[in-house]
């Protein structure tokens, strides 16, 4: 069981009101930019690793190079050991969370009557904050998110631009005056990151409720009165309700229904699941609904780590309050190019590992925080989806060599055990992932995802990729943002067109 702190939650650090920072600039930059690193930096991911991290990680890579040395056959052994029963935990895990979000029930469901009939005189202010880079279709968002069913007396729409992107100025300057949206410029210091120009946005915001939405979003109209209801709904222990994501260009190409199951499984059964669990929610980068006063108690987002929104989730976890999922859909573009999807999935990635270096510097408090149960999740969920992915493409090597070799070297690697273990996450475990593939097509109702799900094992070849990156770009540059390009889809519909045109 999860340990009950929600009578002793924990303040991160105490944020001056929203007044006092809009007079103070200086002060502003300053929090946004160090404030969780300066009053709490054993939650900020402003230095990846604490000293006793960096001595264990020196340790154990000397004594693995050391075993190597003297003994290599036991040592190669030993560590594939070790990694299959990670690879079992992993799939065992991943397998319960899916069991318990396919089941149904965690999900707040609010009805289109339900969220309608909430009068605007009980309705809360509501900051809506949209961090935007080198979008030059600025006005096209806005214009989505004028089809907000919230009352715009209400409603407090930010407009994030960093301030040497010409570009987007250029977009926000013919956008047509309205007296709830306003375009906040944010200061060009590091860390260059989304979450830094979220926490300048929000910081001076006195609203209710807060959400995010990222350039490319197009949200359900009724989605900020679902979550108020949901949030009223679920009481004052839960902090935060995130929206389902999906695609508008899910049927573009191959990687984008990939995409599709990825995401399809994720906020429908995998958050879910977490939910039934009791396990710390990592949070998505966009639709999620905030109560503003917890927001700023737990230190809003970390501007050093580049999935902030993950680490928001367990921050909060560890803070005594819980999140939901609300049955609401904002519709995102789909990557529909490979280089830009190993860009995205290579920072969230690198965000995951940086997270769990994070929340494991402190580990008997860490415990108390999360319990067994959120620890197990911590490990394997957060640390082992990139760490256990950037290692497929060792073990797709030893089989290939093994099959068209049979070198008695890669044979001794796997005594009859470690063997025995392998062939039931090479056999069982592809199986259960095609049939959470197929499973989450059959729930979208989508049967021309079903290719799709049954090639998904291309699209763990992409997953490696990303993850080999992340754990290298971890050390070379740990909080550089890869921003994702928008508008691919766009892009490649008008060169189909005219290609077909000529």
């Amino acid at each position: 069981m999860t340990p009950d702190v929600t009578q002793n939650r924990t303040r991160f650090l105490s944020v001056p009101p929203a007044s006092v920072l809009a007079e103070d600039h200086d002060q502003l930059v300053e929090l946004s930019c160090h404030g969780l690193a300066t009053a709490a930096p054993a939650y900020s991911a402003r230095s990846v690793l604490v000293r006793w991290q960096g001595v264990v990680l020196a340790v154990l890579t000397a004594g693995l190079l050391a075993g190597l040395l003297l003994s290599p056959r036991t040592a190669g052994v030993v560590v594939i050991a070790l990694v299959v029963l990670a690879y079992i935990a992993a799939l065992g895990y991943r397998l319960a969370l899916f069991r318990l979000g396919a089941r149904g029930g965690r999900t707040v469901m609010v009805s289109d009557e339900e969220a309608r009939s909430v009068p605007d005189d009980q309705l809360p202010t509501y900051t809506v904050l949209v961090p935007v880079f080198h979008e030059p279709l600025l006005g096209e968002l806005v214009e989505r998110l004028e089809r907000l069913d919230y009352p715009r007396h209400l409603l407090d729409v930010r407009l994030l631009l960093e301030a040497d992107d010409t570009e987007t100025a250029d977009a926000a300057r013919r956008i047509t005056p309205r007296e709830h949206v306003r375009v906040v410029t944010v200061p060009s210091l590091d860390p260059r990151t989304k979450p830094k120009a979220c926490n300048y946005g929000f910081l001076t915001a006195e609203s209710a409720m807060c959400t995010i939405y990222d350039a490319e979003d197009d949200p359900d109209s009724l989605q900020l009165r679902r979550a108020v209801v949901a949030m009223r709904r679920l009481g004052p222990s839960y902090a935060c309700v995130q929206a389902r994501l999906g695609f508008y260009n899910s049927a573009q190409n191959m990687l984008t229904r990939w995409f599709t199951l990825d995401y399809g499984s994720w906020f429908t059964n995998m958050l879910p699941g977490l939910v039934a669990l009791g396990a710390p929610v990592p949070l998505g980068g966009t639709s999620n609904h905030f109560r503003s006063d917890v927001l700023r108690d737990v230190g809003a987002w970390d501007p050093w780590n580049v999935t902030e929104d993950a680490d928001l989730g367990l921050r909060l976890h560890r803070a005594g309050y819980r999140v939901g999922v609300l049955g609401s859909t904002t519709l995102e573009e789909a990557n529909p190019d490979a280089i830009n999807w190993v860009r995205q999935r290579s920072r969230w990635y690198k965000g995951y590992i940086q997270t769990f270096l994070v929340h494991v510097r402190s580990p008997r408090l860490v415990t108390s925080q999360l319990g067994a149960r959120g620890v197990a999740g911590l490990v394997v969920f957060i640390a082992g989806t990139p760490l256990l992915s950037a290692l497929n493409g060792f073990f797709w090597a030893l089989t290939a060599m093994w099959f068209t070799s049979h070198d008695p070297a890669i044979a001794a690697l796997f005594p009859p055990v470690v063997y025995y273990l392998g062939m039931v996450c090479l056999v069982l475990g592809n199986l259960s992932v095609l049939y959470m593939g197929v499973f989450t097509a059959r729930q979208l109702e989508r049967p021309d995802l079903l290719p799709a799900a049954l090639l998904m094992p291309l699209y763990w070849g992409l997953m490696w990729l990303a993850a080999l990156k992340a754990v290298i770009q971890l050390v070379t540059a740990p909080s550089y943002w890869e921003k994702t390009t928008h508008g691919l889809h766009r892009q490649q519909t008008t060169a189909a067109e005219a290609g077909g045109a000529s």
